[in-house]
């Protein structure tokens, strides 16, 4: 019997060739739009605080949650959910609510189509909102398409993790589609307080306990046991803390012995006229389960000698897969905007 449940078919190869002729390259926008990403692949978005990482997951959840289509009038999304984990407790909801009203008021306001390739400067000084209306059935069917769960401690992010394939299934229930992008903000967020403590009691008589390595190896298996039932795309940010020495091009290890008992590796970005380093704190589970990394920070330049004197600008790099240039982007009302 256990041989024969082995062997036991979950889909018909018509399914299956009709399911892989169905999964085409997501071209996300700026900054990701370097690089096809795939449903399954894991995208880390580092970089210190602030660098606009949160605003970049709240683009690709704005695309995500559009339809292609709605009434007539083409938006360009993918109309499905969005399940976001909130492990840095600060997430805005406005700031998502914003952007979406934004995307439809721009798309009302270009009649029937709209473009996804960002302008050097709309809208002006974008200090106003163009005065356009937008669809509020439409809005709240996108809204009701972002799933959304806090958690504040490694427990919790587990709990979470272990029910998000029922949580999922009654959302595809529900809303009728899929979820395509699992977010996760700052994954690393309780990274130290785990780290100072030397074991985590699951309960009070429970004989198993959770460390640092073990908190990490059951989010990687988690994480890829959801995948396998509910293909998604993982977009995770993570903070890290910049040194003096910075790199735009390539990625470099200052250490080759990477354990998972040594987290810490020195990496450092070279290729610039800058250097500025890194240390990669991520358990080596994490860091191997990873498909795509991206850096983004603070750019160099001096706001009051560009055009874009009221706006910050940023820097974004891929690190993984390496890619031999940068962007410039800076943050609008309306998303993240490509400079140079």
């Amino acid at each position: 019997m256990a041989a024969r449940g082995w062997i036991c078919t979950d889909e018909s190869a018509k399914e299956m060739l009709s399911r892989v002729s169905a999964e085409r390259s997501l071209m996300l926008l700026p900054p990701l739009h370097r690089v096809p990403l795939r449903l399954g692949n894991v995208v880390e978005i580092a970089g210190p605080s602030p660098s606009a990482k949160t605003q970049i997951l709240i683009q690709a959840a704005v695309y995500c949650i559009l339809p292609k289509e709605w009434r007539g009038v083409h938006y360009g999304g993918l109309e499905h959910l969005v399940m976001f984990i909130d492990l840095d407790c600060r997430f805005d909801i406005l700031r998502l609510s914003q952007s979406l009203k934004h995307r439809l008021m721009e798309t009302s306001g270009s009649g029937n189509k709209v473009s996804w390739e960002q302008n050097d400067d709309p809208w002006g000084s974008g200090t106003e909102e163009p005065n356009i209306g937008y669809d509020e059935e439409l809005f709240a069917a996108c809204m009701r398409r972002f799933l959304y769960i806090r958690c504040y401690d490694s427990f919790e992010f587990l709990a979470t993790l272990k029910t998000l394939h029922y949580r999922l299934q009654r959302a595809r229930e529900t809303h009728g589609v899929t979820a395509h992008f699992l977010m996760i903000d700052s994954i690393g967020a309780f990274y130290w307080v785990d780290r100072a403590s030397t074991s985590l009691h699951l309960e009070s008589n429970s004989r198993k306990r959770l460390s640092l390595q073990s908190v990490s190896e059951t989010v990687v298996e988690e994480i890829r046991k959801l995948l396998l039932v509910h293909p998604m795309l993982v977009l995770a940010t993570k903070a890290t803390i910049l040194g003096d020495t910075y790199s735009t091009n390539e990625v470099k290890r200052t250490s080759m012995n990477l354990s998972s008992n040594d987290p810490s590796n020195l990496r450092t970005v070279t290729g610039g006229p800058q250097k500025l380093s890194y240390r990669e704190f991520m358990p080596l589970v994490w860091q191997s389960f990873v498909t795509h990394r991206i850096l983004v920070r603070a750019a160099d330049d001096d706001p009051a000698n560009s055009k874009y004197q009221s706006r910050s600008i940023f820097l974004s790099e891929w690190l993984m897969p390496s890619l031999n240039f940068s962007d410039k982007f800076i943050v609008r009302d309306a998303g993240v905007f490509v400079v140079s």
